[in-house]
């Protein structure tokens, strides 16, 4: 049982190293779009990808993007009146063929809502439809069968943070400013901030 978990524990890890040569310039152009974005940015997704994308929103306004998770089916019960021109819309789904998540994304369009797609499918649905794409595979046996998506949601979610992190150090978002919006649990009493990080208000592929 033990070696058989360290096998998931590899297999895992595995998927989320090889993400690293997955970023690519469409990495730039979602960068690129939030970072002049003059909105809101809405991150959907349902089952596993849902818990992705709520903690991708959560990241991303955490380090000064900002950015709220809505439920796809939410959205189509009404919720989606919150979605304004110039606002921007991350939706998730490895297949690409969630209707629920399609259907969101179509009538986000018609909002004048730019779509950002991440799947692992272009051809599907839902990277025809998007207005960007960013394409993540997860290789090897991360998702067990190629069904349960276990290494897939962390690859999704290491993307995210790989863009939460940049966007952060494009925005020149400091530590005081996290911290005056995390003013709960042990983050609320940080009293020495930490070494400002790198700035990258230079070329974005810098």
């Amino acid at each position: 049982m033990l070696e058989a978990a360290r096998l998931v524990v590899r297999n895992e890890g595995a998927a989320v190293s090889a993400v690293a040569d997955q970023i690519d310039e469409s990495f730039i152009a979602v960068v690129d779009l939030l970072e002049h974005c003059n909105g809101k940015v809405f991150v959907t997704g349902a089952g596993t990808s849902g818990a992705v994308a709520r903690r991708m929103a959560h990241l991303l306004a955490v380090c000064g993007t900002p950015s709220t998770f809505i439920h796809p089916m939410d959205a189509l019960h009404g919720t989606m009146g919150a979605l304004a021109p110039g606002d921007v819309l991350i939706s998730i789904s490895r297949g690409g063929e969630s209707s629920e998540i399609n259907d969101f994304s179509t009538r986000a369009q018609r909002r004048s809502v730019k779509v950002v797609a991440i799947t692992a499918d272009p051809e599907s649905t839902l990277g025809r439809l998007a207005d960007l794409t960013v394409v993540l595979t997860t290789v090897g046996d991360g998702d067990p069968g190629g069904v349960i998506a276990m290494g897939s949601t962390l690859v999704t979610s290491v993307w995210g943070d790989a863009l939460a992190n940049v966007l952060m150090r494009r925005r020149g978002y400091g530590w005081d400013q996290v911290l005056e919006t995390h003013p709960a649990g042990a983050v609320g009493l940080i009293t020495d901030l930490p070494e400002p990080l790198d700035s990258l208000n230079t070329s974005p592929s810098a």
